[in-house]
């Protein structure tokens, strides 16, 4: 039977609404067509997910799951659905219920106008000041490191692609793929519709400040060599300037007979130019990680259990 749309959702922390998740995209997709499939991908969820899911498939074969072998990140779930999808269209959702099941049909409707890609953007968040805040604040760091620009913090992941995008996606073979980072890297015309955006009924987001950061990073990392060219630049400068410096202190003292004191101002001198030294070892240090993870071709993501699949 040849699937028409696809639902990916990863799974984590959501256990208790994967029910009303289920019943509500039900609802919605048989409005549009019978053909669809609903894949849920377990990341390790601490509160019995993968229970929910075989039983959950086990009613309906159009759901389909896929159970992790243990913790990976959602970026990696949505990874793995994506790969086992089939359909015409492919929605990529999150569990909590913020992404509203009934919103799909917006983003199909505007699809069919003839887009490849159609990103549903938060009208108004329901997320707290600290979440809004981090958004914005990676907005504008991502922009100052990448050559690919973001314009908004409303729109996340949820959205619709169509085959041909969904088989670009699966084309790229790199280990950290960033769903909408990488959808928008692919160069397909994106269209943006606005929904509705729900408080999370249940639970609470497990990126916390320590995992934000490190998203952060590995999104820039992953999609740019900036960081290195602007350290390298930056060193070209402090060099270049140091240099100038020492002529003129040299000049002073040959013709005008200045010694040049000033313990304090070398030692600060020292230890800063040391920590900006650190620092561009550290970031070396970076992209000689992800070289290192991408050449030990360790797959991204392990599955212990599949329904329906």
């Amino acid at each position: 039977m040849s699937i028409h749309i696809s639902v990916v959702t990863p799974v984590y922390g959501c256990g208790t609404t994967l029910i009303e998740l289920y019943l509500r995209l039900k609802q919605t997709l048989e409005r549009i067509t019978d053909d669809f499939e609903i894949i849920l991908v377990n990341d390790a969820s601490p509160d019995g997910a993968w229970k929910t899911i075989l039983e959950l498939g086990e009613k309906d074969k159009r759901v389909k799951g896929i159970n992790f072998t243990r913790n990976f990140g959602q970026h990696y779930a949505i990874a793995a659905g994506l790969n086992h999808a089939t359909g015409d269209w492919c929605v990529v959702m999150d569990c909590d219920l913020q992404d509203q099941p009934e919103e799909i049909e917006k983003l199909y409707k505007k699809a069919l106008e003839g887009h490849e890609i159609v990103f549903g953007m938060r009208h108004e968040r329901k997320d707290t000041f600290i979440k809004k805040l981090g958004s914005l604040i990676f907005l504008k760091v991502y922009n100052l490191f990448v050559d690919f620009k973001l314009t908004d913090t409303k729109s996340a992941n949820f959205s619709i692609i169509s085959n041909k995008v969904l088989q670009s996606y699966k084309a790229i073979e790199e280990q950290y793929k960033t769903y909408d980072l990488i959808i928008r890297w692919l160069g397909y015309e994106i269209e943006n519709v606005d929904i509705e955006h729900c408080k999370r009924p249940v639970g609470k987001s497990s990126y916390n400040f320590s995992k934000s950061v490190s998203h952060a990073i590995n999104s820039i990392v992953s999609q740019s060599n900036r960081p290195l060219l602007m350290s390298i630049k930056l060193g070209f400068i402090m060099a270049t300037t140091s240099f100038l410096i020492g002529i003129y202190f040299i000049i002073e003292h040959i013709f005008f007979l200045i010694t040049v004191e000033g313990w304090t101002s070398t030692m600060v001198s020292l230890f800063f130019v040391s920590g900006l030294l650190f620092a561009n070892l550290g970031l070396l240090g970076l992209y000689i990680g992800k070289i290192f993870d991408e050449t030990k071709k360790r797959p991204s993501y392990l599955i212990s259990d599949k329904i329906n699949l």
